[in-house]
C-alpha cells in the first residue's frame, strides 16, 4: 500500500449531485433487513452487495487483531495489512478516512467505529471520487460497524479470525468478561489495553457508562493461573452485580470482598474502583492496596494528586479492617486524564534488567498525547513499546486504563 498515491478527501457538503451513481433504495432496504440474519462468514458478500446498491464498486471489511498489530480482512483468501505501515492502518490510527489510487479507480479506507471503539476499517472501491460517494462510503461503514458489533458477540469465527496465536484457557475465561477496549461519550472516554493478550490470567479492567456517570475499575489478582483468572472473574461479576443494583462505591467493593471471601477464600486482588460524574467532574475512588492512580493535567503528571492511605486488598478486607472502606474524592478540570495501571507495566525489564519505570511510562503518554494521538492510540503505542522493551516476553501481566473528561458547555 505504501506506493499508492494519496488523494485529498472531498467535502461531501460541497460536492455536486452525481446522477451516474444512483442508489437502489429498495435493494438497499432488502440488504439492511438481510443483515439482521446473515451469518458472520457471509459478511464479505453482504458488504459487496450493499456497496453495489449504493453505486460503489465493492467493499471489504478489515477487523483489527487482538493486539492491534494487523487489520485482518474477513475474506480469508487475502492477507492482513499492518496497522503501522499501510494506508488502511493510517485510517485506523487516526480515525479518519484515507483515499488512495489503485490504478483502476480509488480506494476509500473508512474507519469502522462502534461508539468510541475502533473495530477496523472498510475498504471501499469506486471508479471516481466525489462528495456523494464519500458520504455513501461513510454510511456503509457505519452500517457495517453495527452489523459486525452485533455478530461478534456470538461469533467464534470472527473471534478466531482476529487472533494470531492460540489462547490459553485462563485468558479465554477472563476475556469473556472484558468489556470493549474503548467506551464513552462526548463528555468522557475510557480506553484500556491488556497484555499478554493470549496468556493473561491475573489482570483485568472494566468500564461502563450509566447515565452521566463513568465507572472504571482495574484489578490485579494473586497468581497467574486458572484459579487467579477465576478469582478475577468473580471479582468483576461481583462488581457489576452491585453496580447494576445501584450500589455506591463502598457497598460495591464490599460486595466483591464478600464474594471472594465466600467462594474463593484463599484468593485476593488489588484494585482501584472509580466513579466520574461527567456533568460536574467529581471523581470518587477507592484504592484497595493498588498503585495509586495518576492525574495528568496540562501535559504533566501532578505528583501525589490521587494518592491515598493504603487499604487492604479486595478479599482480605473483612479479616483485616472491619470499618467501612474509605472513599476519596476530587474535582477534575476539563481535559484532565486519569491513568490506572498494574505493576506489570512499570516492572517490565529489558535484557539488562533495567525497569521500564514510572517516569518512562508517564513520559510516553504525555508525549503521545501532546502529538495529538487519541487516547486509544496512545495506549496502543504504549503497550507495544512495553512489549518491545521486554522483547515480547512479559514476566507479569500489564494492564493500563486511561480516562479523560471533556465537559460539554451549552
Amino acid at each position: 500500500m505504501g506506493g499508492e498515491g494519496v488523494i485529498p478527501v472531498p467535502d461531501p457538503s460541497q460536492a455536486p449531485t452525481d446522477p451516474g451513481a444512483a442508489v437502489d433504495e429498495s435493494r438497499l432496504e432488502e440488504l439492511i433487513t438481510e443483515a439482521q440474519i446473515v451469518l458472520p462468514v457471509e459478511l464479505s458478500a453482504l458488504a459487496n452487495r450493499c456497496a453495489s446498491a449504493l453505486g460503489l464498486k465493492s467493499a471489504l471489511i478489515h477487523l483489527v487483531d487482538l493486539q492491534q498489530w494487523l487489520l485482518v480482512p474477513l475474506d480469508e483468501s487475502l492477507e492482513p495489512l499492518p496497522v503501522d505501515a499501510s494506508q488502511a492502518g493510517w485510517a485506523y490510527r487516526t480515525v479518519s478516512p484515507r483515499v488512495t489510487d489503485d490504478g483502476d479507480g480509488v480506494v476509500i479506507w473508512v474507519p469502522l467505529i462502534d461508539g468510541a471503539e475502533r473495530l477496523g476499517v472498510l475498504a471501499v472501491r469506486t471508479a471516481t471520487l466525489d462528495g456523494p460517494r464519500m458520504r455513501r462510503s461513510r454510511m456503509l461503514a457505519d452500517l457495517l460497524a453495527m452489523v459486525v458489533t452485533s455478530k461478534r458477540a456470538y461469533s467464534d469465527w470472527i473471534a478466531a479470525r482476529t487472533r494470531t496465536a492460540t489462547m490459553q484457557l485462563p485468558a479465554e475465561m477472563l476475556r469473556a468478561f472484558l468489556p470493549p477496549r474503548t467506551i464513552g461519550s462526548k463528555q468522557c472516554v475510557s480506553t484500556a489495553v491488556l497484555e499478554p493478550a493470549y496468556d493473561v490470567g491475573g489482570d483485568a479492567f472494566d468500564h461502563a457508562v450509566v447515565k452521566q456517570v463513568l465507572h472504571t475499575m482495574i484489578l490485579d489478582g494473586m497468581g497467574h493461573d486458572l484459579a487467579s483468572g477465576l478469582a478475577i472473574s468473580v471479582a468483576m461479576a461481583g462488581a457489576r452485580n452491585a453496580r447494576r443494583s445501584g450500589a455506591d462505591l463502598p457497598d460495591l467493593v464490599g460486595s466483591v470482598d464478600r464474594a471472594l471471601a465466600q467462594w474463593l477464600p484463599d484468593h485476593f486482588c488489588t484494585g482501584v474502583v472509580c466513579r466520574l460524574d461527567a456533568d460536574t467532574g467529581e471523581l470518587r475512588w477507592i484504592n484497595c492496596g493498588h498503585p495509586p492512580p495518576l492525574l495528568i493535567r496540562a501535559e504533566r503528571v501532578l505528583d501525589g494528586a490521587l494518592d491515598s492511605p493504603p487499604q487492604p486488598p479486595i478479599g482480605l478486607y473483612l479479616e483485616l479492617a472491619p470499618a467501612a472502606r474509605q472513599v476519596h474524592k476530587t474535582t477534575l478540570e476539563p481535559g484532565d486524564r486519569v491513568l490506572l495501571y498494574t505493576d506489570g507495566v512499570i516492572d517490565a525489564r529489558d535484557a539488562n534488567g533495567a525497569e521500564f519505570g514510572l517516569d518512562r511510562f508517564t513520559d510516553f503518554i504525555i508525549r503521545a498525547s501532546a502529538a495529538g494521538q487519541i487516547p486509544a492510540e496512545v495506549l496502543r503505542l504504549l503497550i507495544h513499546a512495553i512489549l518491545d522493551y521486554q522483547h515480547n516476553n512479559l514476566r507479569d501481566d500489564a494492564t493500563i486504563l486511561l480516562f479523560e473528561w471533556h465537559p460539554q458547555h451549552p
